[in-house]
This record gives C-alpha cells, structure tokens and sequence, in this order.
C-alpha cells in the first residue's frame, strides 16, 4: 500500500478506547494548549483519566463499564 497525504486529519473511533488521529500536525487540549504531534498515528484519551491527556495511556481498560 502506498502512502497518502492527507489533507486534513484521519479520525478513528475505537469502540471503549482512544480516539486514534492520523496525519494531523498539532492538537489542541481543553485548555487551549497546543502539542505537537511528531508520529503519524497518535491515540487521545477519551475517558478523561489518563494520566497523560489529551494523550491515551491505556486507563481505559481497567474502568468498569
């Protein structure tokens, strides 16, 4: 498979997990803080209990559903 450029960032939902964001550049946190992305899949945390927001740290997976 050959690579893309993306024109606008790729977002996938996945299902009692992160949200992973492909080919973005930057991502804005609730406080307005902007942080770089330096990979080309990041995962944000959607639970709000990671200990590394926006980004995911897997706590997700020990929170009963």
């Amino acid at each position: 498979m050959k690579d893309r450029d993306f024109d606008h960032p790729d977002v996938v939902l996945v299902p009692h997990g992160p949200m992973l964001l492909r080919g973005a550049e930057s991502v804005q946190d609730l406080e307005g803080r902007v942080h770089t992305v330096d990979r080309p899949v990041v995962a944000l945390c959607r639970c709000e209990k990671s200990s590394r927001l926006p980004w995911c740290d897997g706590t997700h997976k020990v929170i009963p559903r």
